[in-house]
């Protein structure tokens, strides 16, 4: 099977409809799925998954911040044991692994509403220039 047959066979379109659709886009009024026609666009899953992202770094930061509490004490209590030094490397780098996902969920947030605004405002350039083009929906109908 070539690569094309196989990619075709993975994401082709299932009984005629779209190959594939973003989250983000559903079909315009009148259009059913996988017809040409307009699409609506809705920031909703793009703001949404901002949101979750800017949750999911303030719970990493909150863990990484209770790391170093919840080991205080722990070098005086175990002075001369070898798996000191271990349990401080591992917390070592589960901070460095938790700053790094809060960083990264940092940027996600402000990038993912981006997109969301840019779409937005995409869709209502879209739509005004139509405007001046054919008239309103209600131009027509008289």
């Amino acid at each position: 099977m070539s690569y094309s047959e196989r990619w075709q066979e993975l994401f082709g379109p299932a009984d005629g409809g779209p190959a594939m659709r973003l989250a983000s886009a559903s079909p315009g009024p009148g259009t059913n799925a996988g017809v040409s026609g307009g699409i609506n666009y809705t920031s909703g899953p793009w703001t949404s998954a901002s949101s979750t992202a800017a949750d999911l770094r303030t719970s990493t930061e909150t863990s990484r911040s209770a790391l170093g509490p919840g080991h205080e004490g722990v070098e005086a209590g175990a002075a001369g044991l070898s798996s000191v030094a271990a349990l401080k490397s591992v917390m070592t780098s589960w901070e460095e692994r938790l700053q790094s996902v809060r960083d990264e969920c940092e940027q996600l947030k402000g990038t993912l509403l981006t997109v969301a605004k840019e779409m937005g405002e995409t869709d209502t350039a879209i739509e005004t220039s139509f405007k001046g083009v054919g008239g309103s929906k209600a131009d027509e109908k008289r």
